[in-house]
């Protein structure tokens, strides 16, 4: 099990798509998260045919969150420029880990 960290501090467990399928899947078909899901290599994510809401975070090469969004269901989002993944997590996730724009993110295994 991997777990997302940030300042020393564990933030949740979570899932990395590392694998094309995976990629594809992401968190589609499944009604919730417990966690997070890491996307690497990624700019931009869609809600398209998702059952629930997320909260994505847009890291950059080193790990700093550039951005953070809430993605309602059905919305596509704009690419991130800077961003080389992207960590997806239930609606009010991030809120309730204390997640925001300038965190050092990391996944430990």
């Amino acid at each position: 099990m991997a777990w997302l960290v940030t300042e020393g501090r564990v933030l949740a467990s979570c899932e990395s798509a590392t694998d094309r399928q995976a990629r594809r899947r992401g968190l589609l078909g499944r009604d919730g998260i417990e966690g997070a899901l890491v996307l690497p290599k990624c700019r931009w994510v869609h809600t398209l045919g998702m059952r629930f809401a997320v909260d994505v975070a847009y890291l950059d090469r080193t790990g700093v969150v550039v951005k953070t969004v809430h993605m309602r269901r059905h919305r596509v989002g704009a690419p991130v420029w800077r961003a080389r993944s992207v960590v997806e997590a239930q609606e009010g996730a991030f809120g309730r880990w204390g997640l925001r724009v300038g965190d050092v993110v990391e996944l430990r295994e």
